[in-house]
């Protein structure tokens, strides 16, 4: 500890250093770094990277850049230096030949914390820093992390090889969350993701789940690649109400208060699947394919409320396939559609909105939707004429 303070202050008087005022950056050796032999120190400097003889002597630069870098570590080998930068906003890790040369950028994005090494591997040694996880989906791994303060810490991962899940359902809950804002709390909100089986059950769970004690569902089909489910959804909004019951002991004066029951349907006993009978819209857009487009022209079609978006991308038939002797495989269009009130074909002939809103490139940035908050105007429109 001693010989290294030793070393610290002979840089200081080497450097000239003397006392500055609060606002400038990190001017002092915070942290230093030891090379392995134990001769030399790196350190950050306002804001570049030096290194200098533990004994002292004179430093020599490593880096020059506006931006701030610091966090200086060495490889085991003692010829490669790993450290923080923000020369892209955030802080993110970098890597050097310690006699000098380019910086490889090793990380992206990052936001305070830096994995230093991956099992034990310094992230300074490799070419790459996604080499160090070849091999390591679905395996537990351990991450030496440094975070901010220059706290150093071991944490265990479990890698996946594929996140699309995880963003989609992150996509879903802030457009929910827009549509709680947008509508004061006052609508419901279903993302479907495809029309498959699959999708249609989780709409059914997410229709009662988000929507049950709402004045109006937003149907979002937005990113929707298709399949074969439209009649499926139609049944759900096709229903119309043609009565309404009273439960048994629900009033004490059924000839005077039955009136009050008018918004009492036991649709879950009498229909094989779930009934929405309150205000609705839809949104679409260009990434709306196939099926995704029949439900759109449907649901603008037979009047259920407003379609709101983009024209959707115009690709409708329905298509099969059949092996052949050498072993491939051919798709062939067997059925053509069209649609039943303008006899429009829907191969190449688009869903179009009743309101066309287009998102402008960078707004998720700012955490809007143009097309989400029209549909919400739209349909609490919709709700107040009701």
């Amino acid at each position: 500890m001693l010989d290294r303070l030793s070393a610290l202050i002979a840089l200081c008087l080497a450097l000239s250093i003397t006392p500055i005022a609060a606002q400038d950056t990190d001017p002092f050796l915070r942290p230093p770094a030891v090379h392995p032999d134990g001769d030399e120190i790196a350190f950050s400097y306002q804001g570049d990277l030096w290194t200098v003889p533990i004994d002292g002597g004179t430093p020599e630069r490593l880096t020059i850049h506006e931006a701030y870098e610091g966090q200086p570590r060495w490889g085991p080998e003692g010829n490669r230096v790993a450290f923080t930068s923000d020369r892209f906003g955030n802080s993110d890790l970098y890597a050097m030949d310690a006699a000098g040369s380019t910086p490889d950028r090793l990380t992206y994005h990052s936001t305070g914390d830096v994995i230093t090494a991956v099992d034990s591997r310094p992230v300074a040694n490799a070419p790459n820093f996604y080499q160090l996880l070849e091999g390591t989906v679905e395996e537990k791994i351990l991450l030496d992390v440094t975070d901010p303060e220059g706290e150093e810490r071991t944490v265990r991962i479990r890698p996946t090889g594929d996140l699309s899940d995880e963003l989609y359902r992150e996509w879903v809950e802030e457009h929910r969350a827009l549509v709680e804002e947008y509508s004061d709390g006052r609508l419901g909100y279903v993302h479907v993701e495809g029309m498959n089986w699959e999708s249609f059950e989780h709409f059914e769970r997410e229709l009662y789940a988000s929507a049950h004690d709402k004045d109006g569902l937003l149907i979002d089909v937005r990113y929707n690649g298709g399949g074969w489910t439209t009649d499926y959804l139609m049944t759900v909004f096709n229903v119309q109400r043609h009565a309404y019951t009273v439960p048994r002991g629900a009033t004490d004066d059924l000839e005077q208060n039955h009136e009050q029951f008018r918004g009492h349907y036991p649709f879950g006993e009498r229909l094989p699947y779930a009934a929405w009978t309150e205000p609705v819209a839809a949104l679409v857009n260009k990434n709306s394919y196939s099926n995704a487009e029949i439900f759109s022209h449907a649901f603008k079609n037979l009047g259920h409320g407003p379609l709101v978006g983009q024209p959707t991308f115009g690709a409708v038939i329905s298509t099969g396939g059949m092996g052949l002797m050498d072993g491939s495989y051919v798709r062939m269009p067997f059925r053509a559609w069209y649609v039943y009130q303008t006899d429009e074909n829907m191969e190449h002939g688009p869903a179009r909105p009743d309101l066309r809103v287009s998102n402008p490139p960078g707004i998720k940035a700012e955490g809007e939707d143009p097309q989400l908050r029209r549909a919400v105007e739209a349909l609490l429109n919709e709700t107040e004429s009701e």
